[in-house]
C-alpha cells in the first residue's frame, strides 16, 4: 500500500511530457499486442535447446520468449536422481539466475513420471561407503555431502525467477524436496506424492521436512505423510494446498504451465523478481521484519522506469502485455 501511494504521488507530480514523449522513456509506441493467431503460432514453435545448458540428467530448452523449460531427463530410469543430477541442478539454476533474458521457468519430468527420487544404485557408494578414517572424519564428510545435496533444491528457491513445477505420475522422495522449493505447483490427475525416505531407513534431509509444513500449513498431515510414506493422490494434494491446480493429463498441464509462465514473463521483471524475494524473506521473518525489508527494497525499486511504462500504458488504454520491459 505504501509503495502504491508513493507511486501514485510520483505520477501526479510528473510533468506531462514525462507521460507523453516516448523518446524520453525509451518506449516504442508502435508496439501492438500479438494477434491470437500470432500467439498460437509462437506457442506451437518447436522449443530450441538453451545455449550453455548441456547436462547428463537435465534437458533445458527455450520454450517461449523469456521462458526456460527444465526437464528431468532420465526417462528410462524414471528420472531417478543420480550423482550428476545433484551438481547439474545447481549449475543449471545458478546460470538461470544470471540469465537476464529468462523471466520464468517450468520444470517437469520426461517420460511416464516426474521422478522416482534418489537413484540408490548410483548413489550407493557415497551414502553407504562414506570417506573417512574414523567416526569424526566420516561425519564431517557426510555433513558436507548432505549440505551439497540440500543446495540442489535450495538453488531453485534462491533463483529470483519464478519456478513452476509441472508434475505428472509419481513424485517420490527427492521429488517432494524439489517441488516444495518451487514457487507454483501444477499437477496432472495421475500424479501422486510420496515422502518415501522412512521406507529406506532415513529421515528426509534435503528440504521436505522444512518446506512442506510451510507449503500446506497442516502439521498433522505432514507428520502422517512423513511417518508412513503413504501416497498422496492429486485430489488430496489440491485440497491440502500442495498444488494449486489439477489437469486431466500431462499435455494439458504443460500447456497451462507455459501459459502461466508467459503471463508472468509479460510483467515487469523488477516487480516479479522483487515480489519473489520479498515473499521468501517474509516467510522466514516476522511481519515487522518483512515490512522493514520491504521498505529498504522499494526505496530503490520504486525508481524503476517499469512503473512509468506500465502507468503510461494504462493511461493510453493499452494492454499491459504491450509494454516492453528491459532485461534484468
Amino acid at each position: 500500500m505504501a509503495a502504491a501511494m508513493a507511486a501514485s504521488r510520483r505520477f501526479r507530480d510528473l510533468p506531462l511530457w514525462r507521460l507523453t514523449a516516448p523518446t524520453h522513456l525509451g518506449l516504442n509506441l508502435s508496439l501492438r499486442p500479438m494477434s491470437s493467431s500470432a500467439q498460437d503460432e509462437a506457442s506451437r514453435a518447436a522449443p530450441s535447446e538453451a545455449p550453455h545448458h548441456n547436462y547428463e540428467s537435465l534437458r533445458v530448452t527455450a520454450a517461449q520468449r523469456h521462458i526456460l523449460h527444465v526437464q528431468l531427463n532420465r526417462p528410462e530410469k524414471r528420472n531417478a536422481m543420480n550423482k550428476a543430477f545433484w551438481s547439474e541442478m545447481v549449475e543449471c539454476f545458478n546460470k538461470i539466475a544470471q540469465d537476464a533474458d529468462c523471466r520464468a521457468v517450468v520444470i517437469s519430468g520426461a517420460g511416464k513420471m516426474f521422478t522416482a527420487g534418489i537413484d540408490l544404485v548410483d548413489m550407493a557408494s557415497d551414502l553407504l561407503q562414506p570417506q573417512g578414517d574414523d567416526v569424526a572424519r566420516i561425519s564431517w564428510y557426510l555433513r558436507s555431502l548432505i549440505a551439497r545435496y540440500q543446495e540442489t533444491f535450495s538453488v531453485i528457491e534462491k533463483c529470483p525467477k519464478p519456478v513452476i513445477a509441472a508434475i505428472h505420475g509419481g513424485c517420490i522422495g527427492g521429488g517432494v524436496d524439489l517441488i516444495t522449493a518451487c514457487d507454483i505447483r501444477y499437477c496432472a490427475q495421475d500424479a501422486f506424492f510420496q515422502v518415501k525416505e522412512v521406507d529406506v531407513g532415513l529421515a528426509a534431509d534435503v528440504g521436505t521436512l522444512q518446506r512442506l509444513p510451510r507449503v500446506i500449513g497442516n502439521q498433522s498431515l505432514v507428520n502422517e505423510l512423513a511417518f508412513t510414506a503413504r501416497k498422496m493422490m492429486a485430489d488430496e494434494a489440491l485440497s491440502s494446498g500442495l498444488v494449486s491446480r489439477i489437469f486431466p493429463d500431462k499435455e494439458v498441464m504443460l500447456d497451462a504451465a507455459f501459459n502461466l509462465a508467459a503471463e508472468i514473463s509479460s510483467k515487469s521483471p523488477v516487480a516479479v523478481q522483487g515480489t519473489k524475494i520479498n515473499l521468501l524473506y517474509s516467510r522466514d521473518h516476522s511481519v515487522a521484519e518483512g515490512l522493514n525489508y520491504m521498505t529498504s527494497w522499494n526505496m530503490s525499486m520504486l525508481q524503476t522506469q517499469d512503473i512509468v511504462k506500465s502507468v503510461q500504458a494504462a493511461m493510453e488504454k493499452k494492454e499491459p502485455k504491450s509494454v516492453t520491459f528491459s532485461k534484468l
